[in-house]
């Protein structure tokens, strides 16, 4: 069987790649009945439909991807940023506590939570989410690295000091401290603590990508060179910030040094 649903899987991404979309919903559609209970069919006939403007349909098939699949938790985040993205922040709300119902401790369902209100400008609700994030999930490393720049200045450092003590060897973490030297113009701070993030997870493509970034901006041409040379020997897989150009249909037949710029192209200077 699940061979079958990763032939299908193909076959729509191909048709999907190359910009057949009636042929890909085909597919998708038939294969969400074939195979219900396989999340990503779900997600990507949602995607599609999403890519032509017919939102309502995507909606519509992500709810019965959830109600299908109520454990998958990429799939709850489309459905939330979809409506986030059509301006109902609090049907995106409800959706996540729901999914946080069904998935408890998903510290991937508190982060969307979170960023759902600071891009609202809610600023005290995403701290008073953060804090109840933190206690349901303490040893989480994408909950502390949000929680560095989620904390006013002042409290940046120490909120980075207690994010260490919990997750010390969190690439992500190790990450948002990187970045944290980078806003405060501690340059060589910022290279070293870049350079023990990727020793710790060199799989981290967001890493590459703001570490590029930085050279760009404070580096000489070897130094670029050298990250860019790194990166494609590591060959990164994941990152949100990577994936969100690896994964773009459009940019199947990008090689690793391409994405890589890319991505620290679409990247915001931290400060």
């Amino acid at each position: 069987m699940f061979c079958r649903v990763r032939v299908l899987m193909k076959s729509a991404k191909l048709e999907w790649a190359l910009d057949q979309l009636p042929a890909a919903l085909r597919l998708l559609e038939d294969g969400v009945k074939a195979f219900p209970d396989f999340a990503k069919l779900w997600m990507m006939r949602g995607q599609i439909l999403e890519s032509l403007g017919r939102d309502s349909e995507a909606k519509e098939v992500y709810g019965q991807g959830v109600k299908q699949c109520p454990l998958a938790v990429p799939l709850w985040r489309l459905l939330a940023r979809l409506e986030e993205r059509t301006g109902l922040q609090i049907r995106a709300r409800s959706v996540l506590e729901k999914a946080r119902l069904r998935n408890p401790q998903t510290p991937e369902l508190w982060l969307e939570a979170i960023r759902v209100e600071s891009r609202a400008g809610l600023g005290d609700i995403a701290a008073g989410l953060m804090a109840r994030a933190l206690q349901e999930c303490p040893s989480s490393g994408i909950l502390w690295a949000e929680a560095i720049f989620l904390a006013d200045r002042t409290r940046r450092k120490t909120t980075s000091v207690d994010a260490l003590k919990k997750c010390e060897h969190d690439a992500h973490v190790l990450l948002a401290v990187s970045k944290l030297f980078w806003a405060e113009r501690k340059l060589q701070k910022t290279r070293d603590w870049f350079n023990r993030t990727l020793k710790m997870e060199p799989d981290l493509g967001d890493a590459w990508a703001y570490f590029l970034k930085f050279e760009q901006q404070h580096g000489t041409e070897e130094q670029q060179q050298q990250v860019v040379q790194r990166c494609v020997a590591a060959e990164p897989r994941h990152g949100p910030e990577w994936c969100r150009v690896s994964k773009d249909i459009h940019n199947w037949r990008l090689k690793t040094e391409q994405i890589l710029r890319l991505t620290a192209k679409q990247l915001a200077v931290p400060v």
